[in-house]
């Protein structure tokens, strides 16, 4: 916290000295005009001159060496006036598919790559970068998406009744259970009359229906304060903040990544070298086994086998020779064990049994469709909201303005709505979580033990992580995958989860981007395609590789690179501009600005460069100059 209250000061330093620059002179004035095809309000050389392409209708994007606005085609060196254009596409389809293929195994949409890129790379102006980015994520996250729903929890619960027959014990309908987690199955084991298994999806929905609204909520704030804050500025911050990310989340991975090493090291030191691949290796684990009127500490043993000829069972268990009642057993076994592990009554009547198998017969469903329909709710509800108020530079549909009293009111009713369901389920997890501690339902390790105070400490954080999206214009999840990750949720658990959640928030902005005329259709349709696919084959592998190995730590390896690679693409977009504005540090925007009078037409004379020709390629040697410039 110290290193990022020093790197905002700095920032408020910056600011202070860009105050007084642009207070002693016009140094961030430019007089930069650009040429626009208006053949009908300028006949004679068919050319306007405008500040910014983006005022020029029909052709958005600027060739710079020509200052001449121009409508970009996909994959064309012909109509484009540099070919250079045609190559740039190539290379960004490529690196577009490897990087969503990435992202989305990480659980992150990768607007921190896709933005610098768009406009490093494609030469996209920093809107239609934003709205192709916007595309980008919705395809990837879509792709990822397709995969995650059909996905199980890394862990599945096993339920076994290990107490004697009936007419042997005389117990008259007592026994024991042994529960432990066992890793999950492609295919899950058949239930029998003494063994019940109980996966889940690898999404955690009710984390994703109580932070998903949050980190929206936090969007809508982080958008507001972009429209104040100078380019510089925020883009400064969200660097300040992606870098200390990125840190947090790479000591994260070498934490992992000892551990794991550690586990491998105990597994070959427990098997000598003659027996390693004829015997399986022992693993114990000790787990709470619930019996009618007592509790029964047992020890299970996790058969692990090198050899693919090696079979055994899949848990053994070895019970104690003797039954213990519950006022035999000793404190300090309890107090060897986690307290969230702890059932709160160790008495497991019928009634508990009954409630706690229900609980668990609901969490295991794979498509669970109320939570389902809840995701859909908010999203149609957020979507018609975005419509109607625009933003990130897109205009509202039914042409409210930022001067009406309705965007306000707009504005409240995302926040309304939005936090209106995080509230919801912020106060039903944890009722949730004490009752299926009363019932004693067998947690797995890194499950999410929701109370109150957590509660609240994620709700802020991600109130936060939405927030720097909206500054940026990234998905949030370089911020919510290393919360998660801190949160110890599983690594597969947490990427599935930030993935879907990032389905709500890229979707809406996606479509506003494409149906406003900001980016090109064919560019949206080519690259939400190219980053489905990739998504779908890159998590799909990569997800393989992990689970055949074990090697979650990887991901959080990826994530941390990936941040990383934000964090520069954010620094020399940052630097790039400051250099072009002859390192002019504005000061605040106004939050509304609109113009009531149209601009006045500046035509360029017929005798200049901007004269529009006729039977030549696009634009081709329409300024002088641009010859030198093709490949």
């Amino acid at each position: 916290m110290k290193t990022f209250f020093r790197g905002v000061i700095t920032i408020v330093l910056f600011f202070t000295l860009g105050d007084i620059a642009a207070a002693e002179g016009d140094k961030c004035s430019t007089s930069a005009q650009f040429q626009c095809p208006n053949p009908e309000n300028c006949p004679d050389s068919g050319y306007s001159y405008v500040s910014a392409c983006l005022e020029c209708d029909g052709h958005l994007n600027t060739y710079f060496e020509g200052k001449q606005c121009f409508d970009r085609k996909l994959l064309n060196g012909k109509d484009n006036p540099s070919k250079t254009y045609l190559y740039r596409d190539i290379v960004g389809i490529i690196i577009w598919f490897i990087a969503a293929g990435l992202a989305t195994a990480c659980g992150v949409g990768g607007g921190g790559i896709y933005v610098p890129l768009g406009i490093l790379l494609l030469a996209f102006a920093p809107k239609p970068s934003s709205g192709l980015s916007q595309a980008s994520i919705f395809g990837a996250s879509l792709g990822g998406l397709i995969l995650n729903i059909r996905n199980k929890h890394p862990f599945t619960t096993k339920i076994e009744d290990t107490s004697p027959p009936e007419e042997e014990t005389g117990l008259n309908g007592t026994g024991t259970e042994t529960i432990s987690s066992v890793p999950t199955q492609d295919e899950t084991p058949t239930d029998t009359e003494t063994c019940h298994y109980y996966t889940r999806p690898v999404i955690d929905y009710n984390m994703a229906l109580f932070l998903a609204p949050m980190e929206m909520a936090g969007a809508v704030l982080g958008v507001v304060i972009q429209t104040v804050l100078p380019n510089w500025l925020y883009l400064m911050i969200s660097a300040v903040i992606l870098g200390l990310t990125a840190k947090k989340t790479y000591s994260k991975w070498w934490e992992m990544r000892k551990k794991e090493c550690a586990q491998q090291e105990a597994g070959q030191q427990q098997q000598s070298p003659e027996s390693a691949a004829s015997k399986p290796n022992l693993k114990p684990k000790v787990h709470s086994s619930s019996v009618v009127g007592s509790t029964v500490p047992t020890v299970e043993l996790d058969c692990s086998v090198e050899s693919a000829e090696q079979q055994c069972a899949p848990n053994d268990t070895v019970p104690e020779p003797t039954l213990k009642a519950e006022d035999e057993i000793s404190h300090s076994d309890e107090e060897e064990q986690e307290p969230d592990q702890l059932v709160n009554d160790p008495v497991m009547d019928a009634e508990k049994i009954a409630r706690r198998d229900y609980l668990l017969q609901q969490d295991a469903r794979q498509y669970p469709k109320e939570k389902i329909m809840v995701f859909v709710i908010l999203w149609a509800g957020l979507t018609l909201l975005t419509f109607f108020k625009g933003g990130k530079g897109v205009d509202s549909l039914v042409g409210i303005t930022c001067e009406s009293p309705w965007y306000g009111v707009l504005i409240a009713l995302q926040f309304l709505w939005t936090l209106g369901f995080s509230a919801y389920y912020g106060w039903k997890l944890p009722q949730e979580t004490e009752e299926k501690k009363s019932v004693g339902y067998p947690f797995h390790p890194e499950d999410v033990m929701w109370d109150y105070r957590h509660t609240r400490f994620y709700a802020a954080v991600t109130f936060l992580a939405g927030i720097v999206a909206g500054l940026i214009g990234i998905g949030g999840g370089m911020v919510l995958g290393p919360l998660m990750i801190i949160m110890n949720v599983n690594p597969r658990v947490s990427t599935a989860t930030t993935a879907t959640m990032i389905v709500l928030t890229s979707s809406s902005v996606a479509v506003l981007f494409v149906t406003s005329g900001l980016v090109p259709w064919q560019y949206a349709i080519c690259f939400f395609s190219t980053c489905f696919v990739g998504a779908y084959v890159g998590k799909k592998y990569i997800d393989g590789y992990i689970k055949r190995t074990g090697k979650s730590s990887i991901l959080v390896c990826l994530l941390a690179t990936i941040i990383t690679f934000a964090t520069i693409g954010t620094l020399v977009i940052v630097f790039t501009r400051l250099a072009d504005a002859n390192w002019c540090f504005a000061g605040f925007n106004q939050f509304c600005k609109v113009s009531h009078e149209d601009a006045p037409v500046n035509c360029v004379p017929a005798d200049g460069d901007g004269r529009l020709l006729q039977g030549y390629g696009f634009y081709e040697d329409v300024v002088h100059g641009v010859s030198s410039y093709l490949l």
